[in-house]
């Protein structure tokens, strides 16, 4: 199983939860979907191309309409697969949409991308039950040196900068195969506060 999806055991005869005919050829599908990608491909390297020419007026309405064009993809591409996509912010250890919803990030694939509080993400959940998360916009990042210590009251592995006190995920530490009194460096958000940090490396022991 890949580090950045969940598997389940889905109906086979079912999309997302629906049933589905069983004579359905999903090569049908899977055409759809690589025509609409393509064109998707082509309206972003259309407003590239503007933008590199210099005409802005037209590179900014090109965005528009690309914009206005990857959600109508995104909502096509959901009628005809299954697959559902939800966009939000990685708050440490969920992805939170605007609808305040909340998707759990598996901790491997977290740890292993370095995720920092504050990255937009994408999640697709695909017609067969996976949940497959990808990072579509990182926030600026800085990079700070701290020690690696424990919250007495939960046992889980923070940082220590001065008076600062971060979270970081389990998974990093068992990785690193860090221990309370490394020191570490962690990333965090380059502006504004934040509860959780992504463990980057050890400094020393």
């Amino acid at each position: 199983m890949n580090e950045d999806e969940f598997e389940f055991e889905p109906d086979p005869f079912k999309i997302g939860g629906v049933p589905r005919p069983r004579g359905e050829d999903p090569d049908v599908r899977s055409k759809l979907a690589l025509q609409m990608l393509k064109q998707v491909q082509q309206s972003l390297a259309h407003v590239i191309q503007l933008l590199e020419d210099g005409d802005t007026a037209r590179a900014t309405l090109g965005m528009v309409n690309f914009v206005m064009g990857k959600k109508a993809f995104e909502q096509t591409l959901e009628r005809e697969t299954g697959a559902r996509t939800h966009e939000g912010v990685f708050d440490g250890m969920f992805v939170v949409t605007s609808e305040g919803a909340r998707h759990p990030v598996p901790e491997n694939y977290a740890s292993k991308s370095k995720l920092v509080e504050g990255d937009m993400m994408k999640l697709i959940v695909t017609p067969d039950g996976r949940h497959v998360y990808k990072q579509i916009a990182p926030v600026e990042r800085k990079r700070i040196v701290g020690v690696l210590g424990q919250d007495i009251l939960t046992n889980t592995p923070v940082v220590m900068v001065q008076d600062v006190v971060y979270k970081v995920l389990q998974a990093s530490v068992s990785y690193f195969k860090a221990v309370p009194g490394d020191e570490v460096v962690i990333l965090v958000p380059g502006s504004g506060r934040s509860v959780w940090a992504a463990l980057e490396r050890i400094v020393s022991k």
